[in-house]
Order: C-alpha cells, then sequence, then structure tokens
C-alpha cells in the first residue's frame, strides 16, 4: 500500500481528555475516531491490527476444538426473561422495541443465545462435548465509559460456551481453554498471568482471570515468580488428553489480583519469589454449571436414559480491549511497538527523496520484494520532509522500517531499523530485504 493513497490520519497531539497511553496513541495514530461516548469507528490501520488480533483468537480456540458461529447483535428480551436476568441486568443493558412491539436488547453477552441455539438441536450426550464461540460486537451502556477502547460502551468481543454432560467433563472443557488462552496471549507477544477469580455463588476453583503485565494496568498483581516466568504451553497439547497436570502446574503457583489477594499466602513465598505488577484483564474464564441451563431447560438424554441438565461454562476475550492492551504492554516515548504477528504491516519503505530516479526504483523494488514475500509492506512515498516521516513511522510501530535516501544509495546500502530495539544497519538492499524476510 503506498501511503500517498492510504488513510492514516495521524495527529500531532492527542485530544485532552485521552488519559491513558493507548487511547492517546490510538487516536495519534489514526486507528480510530470516537463517534460518540465510548463508541468508536475503526479506521484502516485500526481495522488491520483488530482483524489479526481476531485471527490469532480464532485459530487458538479452532486449535483447542470450540466451533466457531456467528450469533446477532440484538436479542430477544424473552430469553432473558427465561434466564431471570432481564430484569436483574440494570442500566447497562440497552433495551429496544421493534415496529411489532417486541422487546428486543442489544447484546452484552450471549449465554441466553446459545443455550437457545444448544437445546434447538442436541438432544443426548453422544453430541458433547460442545464448545460454541462466537467474535461479535456487545454493547454495554456505561456509565462513564473512558480510556478509549479498553473501557468502551460497544466493543468486539471472544465468547465461547461449553457444555457436558457432567462437572468433571465440564473440568476437561474448561482446562482446554485455560490452556488455549494461555497460547493466544503468547502469540499476541504478551506476558499473560491467570488469576483466581471470584466463583460467585457456585464456588469452587473454576474461575480465572487472565492478567496481562503493564505498568499502566488497573490492578495489581501478585504471583509467585516461577508462573510469570512460565511459557506458554504451545501448540503441540494433546487436547483430547489429559491437560489437569498442565493447568495445574500453573495454579498451583500463587496468584491474584488486589481483589482476591490473600497476603498471608504471598508473604509465605520465598522472598525471591514474589512478585507484584500493574496488570490488565483481558480475559475470563467461569464454570456457572447449570445457572443457565436449569432454567432454559437445556437437557440431554444421559447414557442412563435419563434426561440430565448440561453443564455450562463461558470463556470470554476482549478483542478490542487486547488492542489497547496491547499498547499499553509494549510502547516507548515516540509511538506503539507492535508485535510481528499483528503489527497492521511487516514494514514500511520510507523514500526520503521522491522523485529521485535511484531512490524511487530501489523503494519500487523493495516494495515488490517485501510484498511477493507475504509482509505486506506500506510505501512511505509523501513528498514530505525525513523528520516526518520518521515520526510517523516510529508512531504508527510497523516493526521494520526500511530507509532508501540518495546519500545512503551512492554508497551501495540502505538503512534498517527495528522498531522494537531502535537497531539501525546499514545494508545493501538484498541483504536489508534478507533481514526482514528472514
Amino acid at each position: 500500500m503506498r501511503l500517498s493513497r492510504y488513510f492514516m490520519p495521524t495527529l500531532r497531539e492527542a485530544p485532552a481528555d485521552a488519559q491513558i497511553v493507548s487511547h492517546q496513541l490510538m487516536l495519534r495514530a489514526g486507528m480510530i475516531r470516537q463517534e460518540a461516548a465510548g463508541i468508536y469507528a475503526w479506521l484502516p490501520l485500526g481495522l488491520k491490527v483488530l482483524k489479526k488480533i481476531e485471527q490469532v483468537v480464532r485459530e487458538e480456540m479452532n486449535r483447542a476444538g470450540a466451533v466457531e458461529i456467528l450469533m446477532p447483535t440484538l436479542q430477544l428480551a424473552d430469553l432473558w426473561r427465561e434466564s431471570g436476568r432481564y430484569e436483574d441486568y440494570g442500566e447497562e443493558m440497552l433495551r429496544i422495541r421493534d415496529r411489532h412491539d417486541r422487546d428486543l436488547l442489544y447484546g452484552p453477552t450471549a449465554e441466553e443465545v446459545v443455550t437457545d441455539i444448544f437445546r434447538g438441536y442436541v438432544k443426548s450426550y453422544k453430541d458433547l462435548p460442545l464448545n460454541l464461540y462466537n467474535i461479535q460486537w456487545k454493547f454495554r451502556d456505561e456509565r462513564r465509559p473512558r480510556f478509549g477502547v479498553m473501557r468502551g460502551r460497544e466493543f468486539l468481543m471472544k465468547d465461547a460456551y461449553s457444555f457436558d454432560i457432567d462437572e468433571a467433563a465440564a473440568r476437561r472443557a474448561y482446562n482446554r481453554m485455560f490452556l488455549a488462552y494461555l497460547n493466544v496471549y503468547a502469540r499476541l507477544g504478551l506476558k499473560a498471568v491467570p488469576v483466581k477469580a471470584d466463583p460467585g455463588p457456585i464456588g469452587g476453583d473454576m474461575s480465572h482471570e487472565f492478567m496481562i503485565l503493564a505498568d499502566t494496568g488497573e490492578s495489581e498483581v501478585f504471583a509467585h515468580r516461577d508462573l510469570v516466568e512460565m511459557g506458554a504451553p504451545g501448540p503441540d497439547i494433546d487436547w483430547d488428553g489429559d491437560l489437569e497436570p498442565e493447568v495445574s502446574r500453573r495454579t498451583s503457583l500463587y496468584a491474584a489480583s488486589d481483589e482476591m489477594h490473600d497476603a498471608a499466602r504471598f508473604d509465605a513465598l520465598p522472598e525471591d519469589k514474589r512478585m507484584t505488577a500493574r496488570g490488565i484483564e483481558v480475559g475470563h474464564i467461569f464454570y456457572f454449571g447449570e445457572k443457565y441451563s436449569k432454567p432454559m431447560k437445556a437437557t440431554v438424554t444421559g447414557p442412563d436414559g435419563r434426561e440430565a441438565t448440561v453443564q455450562m461454562g463461558s470463556y470470554g476475550v476482549g478483542v478490542s480491549r487486547l488492542a489497547g492492551a496491547i499498547i499499553e504492554a509494549s510502547h516507548d516515548a515516540a509511538g506503539i511497538i507492535w508485535p510481528d504477528s499483528v503489527a497492521p504491516f511487516g514494514a514500511v519503505v520510507l523514500n526520503l527523496r521522491p522523485g529521485d530516479a535511484g531512490c524511487d526504483a530501489a523503494c519500487q523494488d523493495a516494495y515488490r520484494a517485501l510484498t511477493a514475500a507475504g509482509l505486506d509492506p506500506l510505501y512511505d512515498d509523501r513528498d514530505d520532509r525525513p523528520g516526518a516521516k520518521f515520526a510517523a513511522a516510529d508512531l504508527v510501530g510497523i516493526p521494520w522500517q526500511l530507509i532508501v535516501g540518495p546519500k545512503g544509495l551512492a554508497e551501495g546500502v540502505v538503512e534498517l531499523k527495528r522498531r522494537a530495539t531502535g537497531e539501525r544497519q546499514s545494508l545493501p538492499l538484498e541483504a536489508a530485504l534478507k533481514a526482514i524476510t528472514g
């Protein structure tokens, strides 16, 4: 993509009401535009990042055996009355009435809809286990939306729902999602810590939040250092095998946010193993048993021929929130530092003198080579000052900058900059391309 033909409306300064780094940088980089309080238009740069995050989440859900569906944003109020939540949910629910005088709502979550889908089709335990997931826009009418996409009213969310014959099977489903989430965050370049969450009236130990560590995090995280430094399980897991040991290896180590912190347990750890940091919640997994299946009569015929109410769990990832969270965890004074996996472009070619025959030819060669290698490059061919091009490239955080100028070409080299480290090298063009493409 030539930048002269692209739509990337960068700003020199962020609006005064943008309070946190991710909100400031997303506005300055031309990723989003606020349309109303807590409601954003995603501009081309932001949309590319959002789609890449979404795809990573999708691939890891599929790998763990979940099946994707797409549920509507508008839901029947009668389903929520059936579950008992319609009157209790509160003012965060946006209620709507259609021309036929039917009560609808803009879905803040989808337990009722997915339970209705399940009960309409699944009748036997032989069709279990089943995990259905959905990547869809949600709406919660926050009283004070703030912090950009980190706490908006409209947001993109992956929500998965497991259905099992009993609690033991439900735990196996929970373990799959627990480990799949760790793989998601690792692929996004994030250090995620699973912390025990409040299970509510159901009790038990099957409720975890996933916190990524960032200096600007909203919560304090207290954790065993070995857990923080433990890598993700990776793609070679036997998803049909016994995952309990792999999960227990992590859940046996202390980790809690300030809401669930047990100071005595934490202080009992060896001093060199105690770690505290700020964290941002980016996911929540939760077993809720028969909370929705019982009132909505989602049952299957069990192996004994009797009707059994299915056991359910839910697994949420804030996809749009992750775009902001990655920035919170990965930025510097100059702008965003995207991990390669979700960067809007793989590399940017900076032409320091458009119109110069040598610069134009070298940039075209580089652009074609990077495109052929699947890097989806951005070509800054604008007639602008070099300093402005450098600032824009740093601001939007593209991993590689290939800088082409007449002085370097006269010496047979171009400059290559790695955004994450700031390292610069002067190399022949072919060598620079090889360094980018590997």
